[in-house]
């Protein structure tokens, strides 16, 4: 007798989790699927790898915070999109650039800008901790938590989350004010969330000939880059086809975020094997099937999304 085909697909998460829920209903792709990578060794050092998820950078995917395709990652706060937990603080270098655009940024930017920030930078009292930012843990490498700084959170949002009705609009105060003056984002807003949702790992792994190399890896910033937290968020935008409506691929979308990462020459590598590609696809027709495309993309183009540009 035969037997009936099994219909089941892996959801990457618990089937009774937000993430499981959210595929089950066709919200959000699955996160299993085939993925192109390119890999490259810098010019400039010839121990130093570059792994890049092709499939990612390919996509048609662009941020909709503060538009209606983004309702947060909780749903009783639509309004602060991703902006939940607060950023840490990379290194002193991102620290030190915070205080600078915190320093700069006209006040109409900033709902919830400290009453007495004014005379807290006047001070210039290397001993007072910046009023934005708190002392919390995040887990080393072994997995032990260590002191580390990251922003605060004011009622349940960042301290630089604008809420819904502020003069300047829903979202980051110092994205805002970025964009409105021209300031590079790498620079205006912490580490973790310019490059979100890119996402840059390191390591240095022994080579089979016995040479050590550094390998950096860039790919999507999924659910499973939050760590086990990501499967509780009830909504989240790189596996929603209502997300992939960008009018030009992540590669070029992301330019100046992928530079902070690879390096000016190393993204002109990457940059130079996507557009070879590309041509390769128009030259076929992407429904050839030549490349494996990322499927929130692909269900976007299907559904007849208009571009955003």
């Amino acid at each position: 007798m035969n037997q009936p085909r099994s219909t089941t697909v892996f959801l990457g998460f618990p089937a009774d989790s937000p993430a499981g829920r959210s595929i089950s209903s066709g919200r959000e792709v699955a996160p299993d699927f085939p993925r192109d990578w390119f890999e490259f060794t810098n010019p400039a050092d010839e121990h130093h790898v570059f792994s890049v998820d092709l499939t990612w950078v390919e996509s048609h995917w662009g941020c909709a915070f503060g538009t209606d395709a983004c309702p947060g990652i909780n749903s009783e706060t639509p309004d602060i999109g991703c902006c939940t937990h607060g950023a840490y603080m990379a290194d002193e270098v991102d620290r030190d650039q915070l205080y600078d655009a915190v320093a700069e940024m006209p006040a109409k930017y900033w709902q919830n800008r400290p009453v007495r920030l004014d005379e807290f930078l006047a001070d210039d009292d290397p001993a007072q901790l910046d009023p934005w930012l708190v002392w919390d843990e995040l887990d080393d490498e072994d997995g032990n938590p260590e002191p580390a700084l990251k922003t605060k959170v004011i009622d349940g949002a960042c301290i630089f989350a604008n809420r819904d009705g502020w003069a300047t609009g829903t979202g980051c105060a110092l994205h805002q004010w970025a964009v409105d003056t021209g300031q590079e984002l790498t620079v205006a807003k912490p580490e973790v969330c310019w490059q979100v949702p890119l996402r840059r790992h390191e390591e240095y792994e022994e080579r089979t000939d016995g040479q050590e190399i550094l390998r950096t890896t860039i790919g999507e910033y999924d659910r499973r880059a939050w760590g086990n937290g990501g499967e509780d968020f009830d909504w989240y935008c790189t596996g929603d086809s209502g997300c992939h409506t960008s009018s030009e691929p992540v590669w070029k979308s992301e330019k100046n975020e992928l530079i902070a990462l690879m390096g000016e020459e190393c993204y002109q590598i990457l940059a130079d094997h996507c557009q070879a590609r590309a041509d390769a696809a128009d030259a076929v027709g992407e429904d050839a099937g030549l490349f494996a495309r990322h499927p929130a993309t692909v269900k976007a183009k299907a559904e007849g999304g208009v571009p955003r540009s």
